[in-house]
Order: structure tokens, then sequence, then C-alpha cells
């Protein structure tokens, strides 16, 4: 069965306060060498769990290597902000309870790219 009209609403709006937060008031070193965007994030049916996807772009050339770190020390810091973003989200949106915040890599930048270079090479 598909999300609710209010899953999607909730997810917006916990999409925009996590942004917000990453621009002003999340100081995290861990989330300066790097630009973090939230691509989406999926509220559970019943509210209770909230998956916030993360797209880390770094600066420059990157190694694979680099990638990787900037993309755990953007999740370790986001972790560890957890309670303050929950905090954030209960403030500005009135809830009965607060969805647990789960926070991964969003992988379908690279994905689309890989796709998008097979059908490339078969055109050849």
């Amino acid at each position: 069965m598909g999300k609710g009209h209010r899953q999607e609403r909730l997810g917006g709006e916990i999409q925009k306060i996590i942004s917000t937060m990453l621009l002003r008031d999340l100081k995290d070193p861990r989330l300066q060498n790097a630009m973090v965007s939230v691509t989406a994030v999926d509220v559970t049916n019943d509210g209770s769990y909230a998956t916030v996807f993360l797209t880390v772009l770094g600066y420059g050339q990157q190694t694979p290597e680099t990638k990787a770190k900037q993309e755990t020390d953007a999740l370790e810091a986001l972790k560890h902000a957890k309670g303050v973003i929950k905090k954030e989200i209960g403030r500005q949106i009135k809830l009965r309870h607060i969805p647990e915040l789960i926070f991964k890599i969003d992988t379908s930048l690279e994905y689309g790219r890989h796709i998008e270079e097979v059908l490339h090479n078969l055109n050849k």
C-alpha cells in the first residue's frame, strides 16, 4: 500500500527542518569539509520512524576513500546531533510522538550515473 498524505507532509516538513539546521544550527566540524544535503525523508505508516536520506558532496577532486570518509563523518555527526534535531522537530511540528530518526546515505545519484554509463556504452 502507498504512503499516506500525512506521512508525505510530515516527511517534507522534517526535510525542511533538518536542511535548515544543516545550514544554520549544526556546527559540527565533521560537517564542515563537505556539503551535506537532505534528499528525502521517508516516514513509516505509523509515524514512529523517519529515514533521512543524505547526499554528501565534497569539494574538488575526490578519491573513493575520501568520499567514504566524508559520508561516514556526516552520518556520525548527524547521529550525534539526533537529540537536538528531534527537539527542534518537536518544537516546530506539534506531534504526540516525534519519529525516531534513521540517517542513511542516498546512493540514487551514483546508481543513476551507473545506469546512464551502461546505456551510453550500449549505444556504441
